[in-house]
């Protein structure tokens, strides 16, 4: 318990990302100081919204420096301990970033977290019951606001967000269809997530084919969507959406790579009197203790179904994170270091 291996950024991507935009390097651990804990990684979180961090661009959020720790949530096990408020043994998530440890001074608030995994699993503080259950909360219940009845759109449905949105658009009455690439997803959203149809858009290439499957799929129009793609899926949603329909919008990740994604029909906003906001789920941090009581009280009654994918050791970390912004992941993608 010596030597920490991390994943540096020390290239920003110029179009799609790859390995060589990242190093891994083995640095010494340092001593602890008064305050401070030794955090043990079990798991990493890669997330798409890593892809724009990388990238030197205005956004919420500034660029994730080059020559650091790539940033990113984790979870594990506090190790050693010269601070109060945390005990070996502690299990805990924050952002520790890709690496092995973290040394977290317990002074940097909200920074370290203990979680309870004696009836939901650690991995799942990453997952359904953090930040991307709290995003999917946050949207649909602060900007769909989902009447009884309504039609709720979820793109990326099989996602880590996408999946929860559903489960949880379905629980307030409303019938729910999802958007997924190929039919294994499509099926895994229909057969155990429980949303009432999924539209594949691997088979409607097209503007026109993909309006057409989301017409027979929404007869009654689309009411509320919770938008993680944008481009031609988002062009799609529009053309059948209702009057006053609410569309909150959580990614883009059609455009990561930085290609343009201009809007086919922009006057149908004010066509239809859509409300389109776009949200940062860290800018909310109050409701988040709401979002996680209901979320976790879910899964602990096995009401709250997720899928995770699990790579293994910290060398793995790139390649699976180049694979969630292909879709090559299902559900929530994770790397187990222990």
């Amino acid at each position: 318990m010596t030597i920490n291996r991390q994943w540096l950024l020390v290239s920003r991507p110029q179009g799609e990302a790859s390995v060589d935009n990242f190093r891994l390097i083995e640095r010494p651990l340092p001593e602890l100081q008064d305050a401070q804990v030794l955090v043990r990684h079990h798991y990493l979180s890669l997330d798409p919204y890593m892809r724009g961090r990388m990238n030197d661009a205005k956004s919420y959020a500034a660029p994730q420096p080059l020559n650091e720790v790539m940033v990113g949530g984790t979870a594990g096990e506090v190790v050693a301990s010269r601070s109060a408020a945390f005990a070996p043994g502690d299990k805990v998530v924050g952002m520790g970033g890709w690496q092995e440890y973290s040394v977290v001074a317990d002074a940097q608030r909200g920074v370290l977290r203990k979680v309870d995994t004696s009836r939901i699993p650690l991995a799942a503080h990453l997952g359904v019951v953090g930040m991307p259950g709290v995003t999917a909360w946050y949207g649909l219940t602060q900007i769909i606001v989902p009447k009884q009845g309504e039609t709720v759109v979820v793109s990326a449905a099989s996602g880590a967000v996408g999946g929860v949105v559903g489960q949880l658009a379905k629980a307030r009455g409303c019938r729910v269809v999802g958007i997924a690439g190929g039919p294994e997803k499509c099926s895994y959203v229909e057969r155990e997530l429980g949303f009432d149809a999924c539209v594949d858009y691997k088979a409607h290439r097209d503007l026109k084919a993909l309006a057409a499957a989301l017409k027979a799929a929404c007869p009654a129009g689309i009411d509320g969507v919770f938008e993680n793609v944008g481009g031609v899926n988002l062009d799609a949603v529009m053309l059948r959406t209702n009057a006053f329909a609410r569309i909150a919008v959580c990614g883009m990740i059609s455009g990561y790579d930085g290609t343009p994604i201009p809007m086919a029909n922009p006057s149908l906003i004010l066509i239809n009197r859509l409300k389109v906001q776009g949200f940062i789920v860290s800018e909310h941090m109050e409701l988040w203790p709401q979002a996680l009581k209901e979320l976790g009280a879910m899964v602990a009654a096995g009401q709250l179904k997720y899928r995770e994918s699990v790579a293994h050791g910290i060398a793995a970390a790139p390649e699976a994170f180049l694979g969630v912004l292909k879709g090559r992941n299902f559900g929530k993608q994770l790397v187990k270091l222990v």
